[in-house]
């Protein structure tokens, strides 16, 4: 083991199979439903910041900071509620998605399921064309007050993890093109209008690449996360054949920008079992994939780390289901994971937010034996 090292050096070391006084300790947050359940259960709200991909200091998270630039539509749609009867909303969202959402169960805005998409802005090239208007790069809405100044000096001097991008703004191509069409009208027009998706694909492409450059060119980033959702639970939601012909080449060229450009590496987040495009992910470059979701297919980290080797990085793999039977479960869950944590290049996270089935009391006894894990120390 290492000295005691900054964020930043524990990090960088653990991305390289190098020595560490311990894993990062991340987490990515909860549903509102579960919040409200563990305030029932005693929690004290006001000592968590809940701000998970940051870092909560009560549960000695390591912390990491965004840069907040805006990848997303501008200006949005306006957002408005077209109908409303006791059982459901129909809502038009900023992106210009129409969805019917369900209102029972829901808590601070988190639905217990999820909306029926009823439209989708783009049905076509022409409409795909006026889209693109909301999605220029140079819009002063997008980007930091007075960039580079004062931030980028902070920044450049830090020694915690510095992330492009929020989560879930750096979309990546399937996940904005899903946005723009649906998965369905997706799905179709990867056959039926292929025009239309290459075209898609290389905007998407060039439309991320000028968004960050100025940010980019002034300071060096950890790492970039970007979003995906590409898969479902018993496989991914296009074949790496359609991978390969309309969304690869422009990933590898993003991805080859980033690594020029002061990025050190490029995270892949996509739910479900995409384990048929890993290998055109690391093909174009990718270093690591989050979240491993272990009810879809049983994404095992170990499993993964044998059939990719060391150039995959891996985060999360914490089965969300084990952490909801107990403190014996939680136990034998971690201790299945401490042979990755001794090979390195593994975050242990919760495989997604944490759902309201899991106790106070069962989480807090995760993230105390997690600790454990983290430093290497199981027993």
């Amino acid at each position: 083991m290492a000295a005691s090292l900054t964020n930043r050096e524990r990090f960088q070391r653990l991305m390289a199979y190098q020595p560490i006084d311990r894993i990062p300790n991340y987490e990515v947050g909860v549903w509102p439903q579960t919040l409200q359940r563990w305030v029932a259960e005693g929690c004290d709200a006001a000592a968590h910041n809940w701000d998970w991909f940051r870092g909560d200091p009560a549960f000695n998270m390591d912390w990491r900071e965004y840069a907040r630039v805006n990848f997303q539509i501008y200006p949005p749609f306006e957002m408005k509620i077209l109908e409303e009867t006791e059982d459901y909303e129909i809502i038009r969202h900023h992106d210009g998605t129409v969805t019917k959402a369900l209102k029972a169960g829901t808590v601070g805005g988190g639905r217990m399921s999820m909306d029926q998409h009823l439209s989708h802005p783009v049905t076509d090239l022409a409409s795909f064309r006026e889209m693109k208007k909301r999605f220029d790069p140079a819009t002063p809405e997008r980007h930091l007050p007075g960039w580079p100044g004062e931030q980028a000096e902070a920044w450049r001097a830090r020694d915690y993890v510095l992330v492009l991008g929020e989560n879930c703004q750096t979309l990546g191509f399937y996940w904005r093109a899903r946005d723009f069409m649906s998965t369905e009208g997706l799905s179709y027009a990867f056959c039926l209008q292929p025009e239309l998706i290459h075209e898609m694909m290389a905007f998407i492409a060039d439309f991320t690449i000028e968004t960050s450059r100025r940010y980019v060119e002034a300071v060096d980033f950890d790492y970039v996360f970007i979003n995906e959702d590409m898969a479902m639970k018993s496989g991914p939601l296009l074949g790496p054949d359609l991978y390969r012909t309309f969304i690869f080449p422009h990933m590898k060229r993003l991805v080859e920008f980033y690594k020029a450009h002061n990025v050190r590496y490029v995270v892949v987040d996509t739910d479900g079992d995409p384990d048929p495009l890993i290998p055109l992910l690391m093909e174009a470059g990718v270093d690591a994939i989050w979240p491993m979701e272990r009810a879809s297919n049983d994404m095992d980290p170990i499993a993964l780390r044998k059939k990719y080797g060391r150039d995959l990085r891996l985060w999360g793999g914490v089965d969300k289901r084990e952490i909801a039977k107990g403190r014996k479960a939680i136990d034998a869950h971690l201790e299945s994971l401490a042979p990755l944590v001794e090979d390195g290049g593994f975050i242990p996270t919760v495989d997604h937010t944490v759902p309201p089935d899991v106790s106070w009391s069962d989480f807090c006894y995760y993230m105390e034996r997690k600790q454990v894990l983290l430093a290497g120390e199981w027993k």
